[in-house]
């Protein structure tokens, strides 16, 4: 019986995670190969100070600012099968998690697979190689008609190669392109205008007035930097006003709702301003440009893709796996739970797929996985859910992987990892500014503790 040919699109935290399974699993699979646009390992969390082009052309796509630190500790940020190393903090400079990435790299002997373009084809990843295209195609194989993919890419020197898989699994990640809502008028504003995809640190707008436009975890950061830079800063969002302590000089108000012809700001209630910078720190589209939606019976509008069963696979092509396009959630483990699925692991999307693939899981008709697909949106739409938040999980990721772990047949999360997520996001909310000085550590699998570091 032949092996199970995977590709792998995008070498960040995901893509690492699936191509990592993959290779511990040699009876069953061949040797997984992994596209990734860029020179480098770790999707956004690889730093640049640059926002333009590189010298091919391509856009650099990290959305990592400078100072940024994590908003999780590394105690339930981290693949449950490398911790992250003792002597770090709980609460991480980007450099670090980078590192990390690198280091996970390296243990799990993906590194020596990788490849140059244009070099010997006998690696499983391929750096500057852009995927342009993922079609769906069907195969004879021994009397019986399978179903299989076409990915075709295009390396940095121009030349493109096309090959077959029997698996794709769509590790991009979804902090690429910026998305700025319509606001009426927007073409009069007089400064700059700007995402916080392209915003890097805050000394360029020190004694500059400010608007960040969105109060999510980038907004209240950056606009807590800006302050500090000497900016006047005004924080913009349609969220009930933050009652938790902000720094002094920032000044919350309702959300903008479109820009004068003269380039004043106009608010929610009339409120007029006038600013020097605009930061929309506003989320990001989903944009897979390699995939034709109608072929596959997707819509993928800026903040959906839909049907998704589990919210990892469409149902019409159950070998097709969308790793981590799920929001507010705790990353890594959340990829590890949607590919693996060793048993003996603790920890639950790739499990879910790799399940799929070895057989291990019995999939619903696609009119039953549609169905449920159709449930889920008519359940949250009766909440009140807006279409743009239908893949927020926060709170109910947690029955998600339980539900992941016991259609696989493998262990869940560890209580303990809910139970710190849920205390940090507690602790933010309470102390905007500080609460990334404590530090914890897990003791078991549902205990955790807080400990001042002496060194």
């Amino acid at each position: 019986m032949s092996k199970c040919r995977v590709a792998i699109i995008g070498a960040g935290a995901a893509g690492l995670c699936a191509a990592r399974h993959i290779l511990a699993r040699p009876k069953t699979f061949a040797s997984p190969v992994v596209y990734e646009q860029t020179e480098h390992v770790g999707g956004t969390w690889f730093y640049e100070d640059c926002v333009e082009t590189s010298d091919s052309g391509r856009r650099f796509h990290s959305s990592m600012y400078r100072n940024l630190r994590t908003n999780l500790p590394k105690e339930v940020m981290m693949f449950p099968d490398l911790p992250f190393e003792v002597h770090l903090p709980s609460f991480l400079p980007h450099q670090d998690v980078q590192n990390y990435l690198e280091r996970y790299c390296k243990h799990f002997e993906i590194t020596p697979h990788i490849k140059e373009a244009g070099l010997i084809k006998l690696h499983v990843s391929q750096f500057t190689t852009a995927v342009a295209e993922v079609k769906p195609i069907t195969m004879e194989m021994g009397g019986k008609t399978t179903q299989a993919w076409e990915v075709t890419s295009c390396d940095k020197y121009g030349t493109q190669n096309t090959d077959t898989f029997d698996s794709v699994m769509i590790c991009t990640g979804h902090y690429s392109d910026p998305h700025i809502p319509p606001i009426p008028g927007l073409e009069y504003f007089k400064g700059k205008v700007m995402h916080s995809h392209s915003y890097r640190y805050p000394e360029p707008f020190a004694g500059q007035s400010v608007i960040v436009f969105g109060a999510g975890a980038s907004g209240i950061d950056i606009s807590i930097e800006l302050q500090q830079a000497k900016a006047q800063v005004t924080l913009s969002h349609a969220k009930p006003m933050l009652t938790f302590p902000l720094p002094q000089g920032i000044l919350q108000t309702p959300p903008l709702t479109r820009v004068l012809e003269d380039g004043r700001v106009q608010f929610l209630g009339g409120f007029l301003a006038t600013a020097e910078v605009l930061i929309f720190c506003t989320g990001y589209n989903f944009r897979f440009p390699f995939l034709n939606p109608d072929e596959l019976q997707l819509s993928i509008r800026d903040h959906l893709v839909a049907p998704l069963y589990r919210f990892i696979l469409p149902p019409a092509f159950p070998s097709l796996f969308f790793i981590g396009v799920c929001k507010s959630i705790c990353p890594f483990p959340h990829f590890h739970c949607q590919i693996f699925t060793d048993s003996a692991v603790l920890w639950p999307q790739v499990q879910f797929a790799l399940a799929v693939l070895d057989g291990e899981v019995n999939l619903p008709s696609q009119e039953e996985m549609e169905q449920e697909v159709q449930n889920f949106v008519d359940r949250k739409t009766a909440l009140g859910v807006l279409e743009r938040h239908l893949l927020r999980m926060e709170s109910e990721q947690w029955s998600y992987y339980q539900s992941l772990a016991d259609s696989g047949g493998f262990s869940p999360l560890p209580p303990v990892i809910q139970s710190l997520y849920e205390e940090v996001a507690r602790q933010r909310k309470k102390h905007p500014q500080n609460y990334r000085n404590a530090n914890y550590r897990l003791v078991t699998d549902t205990q955790w503790e807080s400990f001042k570091k002496t060194h």
